[in-house]
């Protein structure tokens, strides 16, 4: 039978992080979240909600971002200190003064900054009074027996159940040991055929111990955690908090306890790490283009001038690296598209990835010289350049005869790496940073077929008057 449906109870109204009304319908999308337009805004929100005594922070970090962070450096977090030490409460406490100083360090997030809480879960202690027992001719061993079929429970035998193994184990149910006073009634048989309370062969006690032992090359070990405010490199960062640490241990302001030792730890290691590597393979790589355009040309003077545009792409690069943290750079949409949201734009800081978009920056800049000059090489050999307009007449034919190809190699460069600008999801984090100092470069070394013409008659005009100065033909000079 159909019943008449009644205006049932009004639903509860609920609400966001920030007590602002949602909609019934509970839309996840932005419109329903003021406020909260980016994961840093729901962070925020919770920092805020949990701002309660006896919690703690952590940084932000997704689950498998964690994970892997842990992996890198056994941290949950991208950045943090390790403090090593002889005993638990003194790495605590060191740790809790790292956890006050480092929230006043302006570029790291203080409520991302935390110290581990080491020593504080209950322990129960049960301390055998060897008088007592000796009192009633008890021996220890049969203390420590009653205690752990008590309490821990004895295995048996093993129930075999087909490819399964499970231990049978014997102990005192669990209302008979879920607590102190019960623990203290548990009997304990004497010699003699009496029954003695736990409690007066024994002292039970709680005591406050370690939630968690960690050590690491041998030593205990105790993290403070930290993660930086957005627009800052993490090397920075860390060095920002060495120095203030430093600062403070100076001026007398922290007092490093004996025995104790302490380091930063994180991610930023890998940038360090690649930063010694790239300071090798950076020049290398320079001296290899040298070499080849050397081998190429035979000249060191037309080596150079081709060697100029990897200086001027360099130069953008690193122009566009700094577009991209300006706040009117694309402010603008597109057919209802917002270029900043389209082409990811936002604070830029120098990175592994930044730093091998330029290595592969410098492979591809030198293409337009190495175009340019060769048939600038061939145009001056085919003409006649007995005079200054002569060479000026060859040169300017040679560099209108290559601008195209020029110009193409630098436009299917250039258009190849727009969908790696705009391009979001897995490993865009990577390749965005990346393509950022190619595209930049290659858009400046378009002037390459300016600068790669000029300096090259530059260099043949002073030639041909050194050669006539000295009554020499042009071809005998070096």
């Amino acid at each position: 039978m159909a019943h008449a449906a009644g205006p049932g109870p009004e639903p509860r109204k609920r609400t966001s992080l920030g007590g602002t009304p949602l909609d019934p319908d509970l839309n996840p999308g932005r419109a329903s979240w003021p406020g909260i337009h980016s994961p840093d805004d729901i962070w925020d929100e919770i920092a805020v909600a949990a701002d309660i005594p006896g919690s703690t922070s952590a940084p932000k970090l997704q689950p498998i971002a964690a994970r892997i962070v842990m992996l890198q450096s056994g941290m949950r977090a991208p950045m943090g200190i390790k403090v090593k030490g002889p005993d638990l409460a003194t790495i605590e406490r060191f740790g809790l003064q790292l956890e006050r100083l480092l929230k006043e360090v302006p570029t790291i997030q203080p409520a991302a900054v935390v110290a581990d809480r080491i020593v504080g879960k209950p322990y129960l202690e049960i301390v055998i009074d060897r008088r007592a027992i000796a009192r009633y001719g008890i021996k220890l061993t049969k203390v420590q027996d009653v205690i752990e079929v008590a309490v821990g429970g004895k295995m048996l035998s093993t129930t075999v159940e087909g490819r399964e193994r499970y231990p049978m184990r014997v102990r005192y149910l669990r209302e008979l040991r879920d607590s102190m006073e019960a623990l203290e009634n548990i009997l304990v048989a004497a010699p003699g055929g009496q029954q003695i309370p736990l409690k007066q062969l024994a002292e039970l006690r709680y005591v406050r111990g370690p939630q968690v032992i960690k050590s690491e090359d041998t030593f205990l070990i105790g993290y403070v955690l930290f993660d930086k405010k957005p627009g800052y490199a993490e090397v920075d960062v860390v060095e920002h908090a060495r120095g203030y640490i430093d600062s403070k241990i100076a001026s007398g302001g922290l007092t490093v306890p004996s025995g104790v030792s302490y380091e930063f730890a994180g991610n930023y290691e890998n940038q360090i790490r690649a930063q010694k590597k790239l300071a090798v393979i950076l020049p290398l790589a320079l001296m290899v283009i040298v070499v080849i355009l050397y081998l190429q040309f035979k000249s060191m003077a037309t080596t150079l001038m081709v060697f100029s545009g990897i200086l001027v792409a360099w130069s953008g690069g690193f122009l566009m690296i700094w577009l991209y943290g300006q706040d009117w750079f694309l402010n603008f949409s597109v057919f209802g598209t917002h270029m900043r949201d389209l082409f990811q734009v936002h604070q830029i800081n120098l990175s592994v990835a930044i730093w091998v978009g330029f290595l592969a920056l410098f492979g591809i800049a030198s293409d337009d010289g190495v175009i340019m000059a060769t048939y600038l090489d061939e145009s001056r050999d085919r003409r006649d350049t007995a005079s200054v307009p002569a060479i000026r007449a060859a040169i300017l034919e040679g560099a209108q005869r290559r601008i195209r190809p020029a110009l193409m190699t630098s436009a299917t460069t250039i258009l190849a790496l727009i969908p790696v600008l705009t391009s979001t999801g897995r490993g865009a984090d990577i390749m965005v940073p990346m393509a950022i100092p190619s595209f930049g470069g290659m858009t400046i070394a378009i002037l390459t077929v300016f600068v790669v013409p000029t300096l090259y008659c530059w260099v043949e005009e002073i030639k041909f008057k050194r050669a006539a100065k000295q009554g020499l033909p042009e071809s005998d000079t070096v």
